[in-house]
């Protein structure tokens, strides 16, 4: 008797089917195929080779390999496989995963790798919202909005004479599709089609209790989905406001706003933090008249100088900014939006609202497996990213963690590690952020405000780019570099930067927290001259020093 190891099966009728194709090949005495543990066990003449027998299984859609270990050779029960999978052996253990995002696609890769047959489960487009409507076009379009903005005003354009673009939106937008579809297909499509132990389904899915999911395919039928361990990374989508009218009017999400093939004249944004101020000054450099209605200050959440250095940013380039401003009111008539506010009427061709984003959990039908969410529909999960249901997990934006793709990346392959009897913990205690606008805004660690609400006594220094050489050197001085520290022990706490390169010298500051330095041993480093990153050395210095006293490389 020879045992194979199917993967693709997701129900007891796709396990009749390989046990149909098994016995109709010449030799094949009889075949027992199991759904629950992935296995099938043939009783063959000894002409019959394992290559024919795999053949046959993956004409029909499946695909076989020669089994490692037999059923019993699990921690449970002869057969079980609900009990501690080992770990980097997943073998028997049937793992759905619901999205194709990035953790989803980072725990269906790991889980897959580690033995686990696994079925993706995807109501839309593979790859979720990243690599489709969120980091990669709007990065695209954002460089884009930068060159424009580079070609029609720069610190040497009394050298370099400036040149008003022509801004061909069409063309712009069939440019950034083109990437996003090849950035899909190689990092997401074709990965899953090479992945023989990963069914991928399309289709809406729901629980439809704590060991079962109910697929709704595309084209009407209905698909069960047992599984011995569950991922949830759904994802999340924009979250829109209460406000009178606004329903009714055709306003733009960052979805809409993003695959729009023309420019407007006006554009209101509704929101103060990421996506609505990347699209803001996006479409602003792009050639848009923007107004930014913020309910309090730009970034709220953050330290108070970074929305201050943000607004004063924006308004240098000729948006407008309005602080504490709120929409009671928004009608739409003859192609023209109306925003009632407390700081007056204001008219735009078009309306971008961007005030967050909403977990993708409602339509899961959660009750039925008992996860638990918060008010807001975020799944809570431990550092194991495990919910309150043990052998059911979640990453990513429809979890209560922050919602960043390398966050959920991270998280799914936490996930992954842990279904298949491994022990790993996401530490988000040295969480990078970074924000594209221009002058960008990077984050990591404890604002003064988040230490002192933890009763630490702290020191902190602020250096303005007037002191950093590389800014020196690029004409481009807006912005500082804020280090936090612990008073008693000068260990580095947390860093808050804006800077045109502040996205790039985080990860910096990130591995000084992560090692617990303090101050004066980033200080006593060496970093290259004329870098931006270089301004973390100098801030670090002013604990002790006057750097405008010192060289322009003094170490």
């Amino acid at each position: 008797m020879q045992t194979l190891s199917i993967s693709g099966m997701t129900c007891d009728t796709c396990a009749m089917h390989v046990k149909d194709v098994l016995e109709q090949l010449p030799g094949v005495k009889c075949a027992q195929v199991s759904y629950p543990q992935g296995t099938a066990e043939v009783v063959a003449d000894a002409g019959v080779s394992f290559d024919a027998m795999a053949a046959a299984v993956a004409k029909a859609g499946y695909s076989a390999k020669q089994a490692t270990r037999s059923p019993e050779s699990s921690s449970g029960q002869p057969g079980d496989t609900t009990g501690p999978a080992r770990h980097g052996d997943g073998n028997g253990l049937r793992i759905a995963v619901i999205g194709s995002g990035g953790a989803a696609m980072a725990a269906a890769i790991k889980a897959a790798g580690s033995g686990a047959q696994v079925t993706l489960i995807e109501r839309g487009v593979i790859g979720g919202t990243c690599v489709n409507v969120g980091c990669v076009p709007s990065k695209i379009m954002i460089r884009a909005a930068h060159i424009a903005h580079l070609r029609r005003h720069s610190p040497f354009d009394a050298g370099i004479e400036p040149a008003a673009p022509a801004i061909l939106r069409d063309k712009l937008l069939a440019q950034q599709q083109a990437r996003v579809d090849e950035l899909r297909h190689a990092k997401y499509e074709s990965i899953l089609e090479g992945q023989p132990a990963i069914t991928t389904l399309r289709g809406k899915a729901r629980f439809k209790d704590a060991r079962t999911l109910v697929v709704t395919l595309h084209d009407g039928s209905e698909r069960m989905v047992g599984f011995d361990r569950c991922l949830i990374a759904t994802g999340a989508s924009p979250s829109i406001p209460s406000i009178a009218g606004l329903k009714a009017t055709p306003y733009w999400t960052s979805t809409e706003a993003l695959e729009s093939d023309t420019i407007p004249p006006r554009l209101a944004v509704i929101g103060s933090s990421v996506v609505a101020l990347e699209l803001a000054q996006a479409f602003a450099r792009l050639g848009s008249q923007v107004t930014v209605l913020a309910r309090h200050t730009l970034f709220s959440q953050e330290d108070p100088a970074i929305g201050e250095a943000v607004a004063a940013a924006f308004r240098e380039e000729g948006i407008t900014v309005l602080t504490h401003t709120q929409a009671s009111a928004v009608a739409h008539a003859g192609g023209s939006f109306a925003l009632t506010t407390n700081r007056g009427e204001i008219r735009a061709e078009r309306l971008l609202v961007a005030t967050g984003r909403a977990p993708n959990t409602a339509a899961l039908n959660l009750q039925a497996a008992g996860v638990e969410c918060d008010a807001r529909g975020a799944i809570a999960v431990d550092d194991h990213l495990r919910t309150n249901v043990p052998h059911i997990y979640a990453a990513g934006d429809c979890t209560d963690q922050p919602q960043f793709v390398y966050v959920a990346a991270a998280g799914g392959t936490r996930a992954a590690i842990n279904m298949t009897g491994g022990d790993a913990t996401l530490d988000l205690s040295a969480m990078p952020a970074v924000v594209f606008t221009d002058p960008q805004v990077a984050t990591v660690g404890l604002t003064e405000a988040e230490a002192q609400r933890q009763n630490i006594e702290t020191a902190s220094r602020t250096l303005s780019l007037e002191n950093v050489p590389r800014a020196l050197a690029n004409f481009d001085t807006r912005g500082f570099i804020k280090l936090v520290a612990d008073a008693g022990s000068g260990r580095l706490l947390g860093v808050q930067a804006v800077a045109a390169e502040a996205g790039e010298l985080i990860q910096t500051a990130t591995l000084a927290i992560r090692n617990r330095m303090t101050v004066q041993e980033l200080a006593d480093q060496l970093f290259p001259y004329l870098t931006m990153v270089e301004g973390l050395k100098l801030t670090a210095q002013t604990f002790t020093k006057d750097v405008t006293q010192l060289s322009c490389c003094a170490g």
